[in-house]
């Protein structure tokens, strides 16, 4: 008899712990705000009031939301798409297309995207366009409906946004701010980014197209307020289906985290929450670091410190290296000692992950060594990307921290 009840009890306790995973995953990973937005209500009516206009009153807008991770850039823009779908009318006729600038690593992939979720392959079909606006002028004009006299507003989100200001002549923002400005197509343009210096990465043209509208997203939550919002965050509604259980959750809830709830331990304890806030927080970019070499993480290194010489200014791989030789001969380690060609190899591998951009088109008369290119890490990326790559060798790591090149 008591295994029997051992058994259903199990059973029932199972089935609370999969009704929490999927409530708390639609809070966290959906970013589905539970009650209130937690300190950023003004920029949430900011920003449904400008997709409004748009989605509504057919007005083109354009707007930056700026703060670091886990600030609640993605929770906001979804809360509000949401909101706006709600509206019959707008839910009918407006249309949405989000990118990402590390899926959508330049134009031609963007422009591909695009067209795909509009669903216009079709419309497009094999024509040839010359330039990259004809082809996305196109493509809204498509969006007119029967009459032609109007078209379906559309929204444009873009998220990693400063991502997209290191394609080539940023031709991609320059078309979606240009077109944001005319009369013709409803469009809103909305980027998400973390970086606070965004508007010294656009081109003059296209910081001229570009509204200025900024919402900012910094948050200066007291300890008291972080830990109110984590509790409610983690505390289960009112209707959850076990009352016994929920009580002894909530009881339980203090700063934790969710990842290792399991059936034999369904109640979670404070480190859980150093380690999710870890991998909530990595930066995507610095991550790649963790599986270059070793002779790469040193060409990485050599930049870092070109920039530190030369005030970010752009340097070319013939730089690079003698910075590279310097380090070599000062430590005089020939395990380190590449053949130039090696180097070169390593180079342009770091330029293929997108960690180094060409600043310019080769020209047939610039050699490879000599054509200028910017780091596309700071300082801080490196240093922390250095702190957890695997095995990385004390005098690389100690270059790395010097503040000053090796003479």
């Amino acid at each position: 008899m008591s295994s029997r009840k051992s058994k259903n009890s199990n059973l029932k306790h199972g089935e609370c712990i999969s009704q929490v995973q999927r409530i708390l995953r639609e809070r966290f990973c959906y970013q589905i705000p539970k009650g209130n937005l937690f300190g950023v209500q003004a920029q949430y009516r900011h920003l449904i009031e400008l997709l409004k206009r748009t989605a509504i009153h057919g007005e083109s807008n354009s707007a930056l939301i700026i703060g670091p991770r886990g600030s609640g850039k993605t929770m906001i823009i979804n809360q509000a798409l949401e909101e706006l779908m709600q509206i019959k009318d707008v839910k009918e006729n407006v249309l949405q297309v989000h990118l990402n600038g590390l899926l959508q690593t330049n134009d031609k992939i963007a422009l591909k995207e695009i067209t795909k979720q509009l669903c216009l392959e079709n419309v497009v079909g094999d024509k040839i366009f010359g330039t990259f606006a004809e082809n996305l002028s196109f493509l809204l004009e498509a969006l007119k409906k029967g009459d032609r006299t109007s078209s379906c507003p559309v929204i444009f989100i873009l998220d990693e946004f400063d991502l997209f200001a290191h394609h080539k002549n940023q031709t991609l923002l320059y078309n979606l701010f240009d077109i944001s400005q005319s009369a013709q197509t409803p469009v809103a343009v909305i980027g998400l980014t973390c970086r606070l210096d965004i508007l010294e990465l656009l081109e003059k043209r296209v910081k001229s197209r570009f509204s200025h509208r900024q919402i900012h997203l910094m948050n200066s939550f007291s300890f008291s307020q972080y830990l109110k919002i984590f509790k409610e965050q983690l505390t289960l509604p009112e209707e959850f289906p076990d009352k016994h259980f929920t009580e002894k959750w909530n009881e339980t809830v203090q700063m934790l985290a969710l990842s290792h709830i399991t059936s034999s331990r369904p109640f979670i304890i404070p480190t859980d929450l150093v380690e999710a806030n870890h991998l909530c927080n990595m930066d995507s970019k610095a991550n790649i670091v963790h599986g270059l070499s070793v002779l790469e993480i040193c060409l990485l290194i050599a930049m870092k410190h070109l920039n530190d010489i030369y005030q970010d200014e752009p340097f070319n791989f013939q730089m690079v290296y003698n910075e590279f030789q310097k380090f070599i001969q000062r430590k005089a380690h020939s395990v380190y000692n590449f053949e130039k060609p090696v180097v070169m190899k390593a180079f342009e591998h770091l330029q293929q992950l997108e960690l180094v951009k060409a600043m310019e088109r080769t020209s047939v008369n610039t050699q490879r060594e000599y054509q200028l290119v910017k780091l596309l890490l700071d300082n801080n990326q490196i240093m922390d990307a250095l702190q957890k790559y695997p095995n990385c060798p004390t005098d690389v790591r100690q270059w790395a921290a010097s503040s000053l090149s090796w003479l």
